[in-house]
Formats: C-alpha cells, sequence, structure tokens
C-alpha cells in the first residue's frame, strides 16, 4: 500500500499500533480528554462543511440554477478554506512537534500526516482557484458561469477522498496519542 495521501486506503500498517491500544470503539468513553474531544469535533466540522458543499453542488447540478450555488456555496467555501488552512498550521506548527517528543515511536506517522497537508494545500489551492473563478464569472456575468460551477463542483469532488482518507488516518494516530498521553496536551 503507497504512503502517498491520494493513493492510500487506510493508514498503513506500521502507523496502526496506538489506534490498537485505544481503538475507536472506546473513543466515547470517559477516557477520551478534551483536548482529544475537540479534535474530533473540528474534524466533525470539516466533514459537514465538505457534505454541505457536495449537497450544493449536487443541487445545482439538478436545477442548474447558478445564482443560489454562488449564494450558498462562496460562503461556505471561503469559511471551509480558512477554517482547514489554519487547523493545519496549529497542528504542524504547534501539536506535530510535541506528539513527536512525547512519542517519538511515532515519528513517521507524524511525518505522514505533515506530507499529507502538503498534498492536501495543493487540493485547496485548486479549490480556492476554482472557487474564484466561478466568484468572478458570477460577478462579472461571463457567458462561462456553468463552465466555472462545473470546473468548482468537480473540483469539490476530486478533493472529498483525499480529505476523508487524511481526516480518518490522522484520528487513527492522534487520539490515542493525545490520550496516552494526556498531561502533554492539557491547556
Amino acid at each position: 500500500m503507497s504512503d502517498a495521501l491520494d493513493a492510500r486506503t487506510g493508514l498503513p500498517e506500521a502507523h496502526r499500533w496506538l489506534l490498537e491500544t485505544f481503538p475507536r470503539l472506546r473513543w466515547h468513553d470517559a477516557e477520551l480528554g478534551e483536548v482529544a474531544r475537540f479534535w474530533l469535533q473540528m474534524h466533525a466540522g470539516f466533514r459537514h462543511q465538505q457534505a454541505q458543499m457536495q449537497a450544493q453542488t449536487t443541487r445545482w447540478r439538478t436545477d442548474g440554477d447558478p445564482v443560489a450555488l454562488h449564494r450558498t456555496l462562496i460562503p461556505t467555501l471561503q469559511g471551509f478554506l480558512q477554517h482547514l488552512d489554519g487547523h493545519h498550521r496549529v497542528e504542524s506548527g504547534h501539536y506535530f512537534p510535541v506528539m513527536r517528543r512525547v512519542e517519538p515511536r511515532i515519528t513517521a506517522g507524524i511525518d505522514l500526516l505533515d506530507a499529507d497537508h502538503d498534498a492536501i494545500h495543493g487540493h485547496l489551492d485548486a479549490l480556492f482557484k476554482s472557487g474564484l473563478a466561478f466568484h468572478q464569472a458570477m460577478t462579472g456575468n461571463t457567458p462561462d458561469v456553468a463552465d466555472t460551477a462545473a470546473r468548482l463542483a468537480d473540483t469539490l469532488d476530486r478533493i472529498a477522498p483525499p480529505l476523508s482518507r487524511h481526516l480518518e488516518d490522522e484520528e487513527d494516530i492522534v487520539i490515542p496519542l493525545i490520550t496516552r498521553h494526556a498531561d502533554a496536551f492539557a491547556h
């Protein structure tokens, strides 16, 4: 199995050992600390925004109303891009170095997640550019509105699988690690 985000179908076995000590079935236990719960809430928010945007493009593909798509999708897209970029900056700049220090055996797993952030950044850049093109076509009332909307919808479709893969894999490393070393992550 490839470690590249776009090719992965699951977290590589070498990085799953923490998950085996604290499996997902136990993540609702009282053992789950505040930071772990917050992390899962953040990820749930990204999943929710992604689902909203995909529902909006699905509706547009059915009704063909670019005005409604623009009105609903662009604000959601802006928030999603800003939120996810900020989240990744905090993870890579603060949490990941702490994780490498408190659990050196998972360093390669954290490196994998950091590489995912780089790959996702490329997807986010493409999403930003296609969203901007659609916005400019709408506000400029140009004839290529439908084409730019279709490109934006297609870009959203392309980003969904790797982002979902990353969120799941990150949780499989981070939630057990934070739970195991709760004192290192106490606010």
